[in-house]
């Protein structure tokens, strides 16, 4: 019977140490950004950090994740104004011009959607490595038609940036950014009903709110652009994107 009394006052003493240390992440209260204990709990989770969002990865549906085959490439893909091929584990992209040269999968991703890859340039092209998303192709023009574009060293004069074509009126960049040329980046964009974002290896580099968002339920095409530019891409994957609101605020650090 003793034995019997230590074991579940030890597994008490357990479960209400375990409560403690995890109660407040199980009633799913506000954390607050500038916690520094609350901080460095999220850091231990995959997860990426907005304005007034989180997106959590890890319950974020995979939607796309697929060897790339030279095999079903033209059953899979749809090429326009530029040359793509699977070349040693990579999907390849090149294009002379200064137009959008994509690879666009046939399979449609309505919705928010993040797309994750791993990108390079192949020297010496030294730019634009580009993603589209809740897009479109116009076969009636033979262009892209309204999408989400983001990328790294474009715009002509080497900025991270994200545009909504085909009009353009909403278009935010940085060159803050320092760019490799030939350096694997992993890349990480998409949006929440207009919320964009780009990030490059697990910082984010800039997010914008579209005030008059895409309907992401019509136009739900993902591809990747080269502008210009010889780049290649590989370990793709689409995500549908899992989200909860975030309450910010300062606390009074002096």
């Amino acid at each position: 019977m003793q034995l019997i009394y230590n074991f579940i006052t030890m597994n008490s003493i357990n479960l209400l140490i375990t409560l403690l240390l995890f109660g407040n992440l199980a009633v799913g209260e506000p954390i607050q950004v500038n916690c520094p204990k609350t901080e460095l709990n999220f850091q231990k989770m995959n997860t990426i950090e907005l304005m007034k969002k989180r997106i959590l990865l890890d319950s974020s549906k995979v939607l796309y994740d697929k060897p790339l085959n030279p095999d079903d490439f033209s059953s899979s893909w749809d090429v326009y104004h530029s040359k793509w091929e699977i070349k040693e584990g990579w999907l390849q992209g090149e294009n002379h011009g200064n137009w959008p040269g994509m690879a666009v999968l046939k399979q449609d991703f309505p919705g928010n959607v993040l797309v994750e890859f791993e990108a390079q340039t192949i020297r010496p092209s030294s730019h634009d490595i580009n993603v589209m998303w809740n897009g479109e192709w116009l076969t009636s023009t033979d262009q892209r038609g309204t999408a989400y574009v983001a990328g790294l060293q474009g715009w002509w004069t080497g900025k991270v940036g994200i545009e909504k074509s085909n009009d353009y009126k909403f278009m935010c960049g940085t060159a803050l950014f320092n760019f490799e040329p030939g350096k694997i980046y992993k890349i990480q964009a998409g949006s929440i009903n207009g919320h964009c974002f780009i990030l490059a290896d697990g910082k984010l580099l800039l997010e914008a709110m579209d005030p008059n968002p895409i309907d992401n339920q019509k136009c739900t095409k993902v591809g990747f652009e080269a502008y210009c530019s010889k780049i290649r891409i590989r370990n793709i994957k689409i995500r549908q994107i899992f989200w909860e609101s975030v309450a910010m605020k300062y606390e009074v650090d002096f």
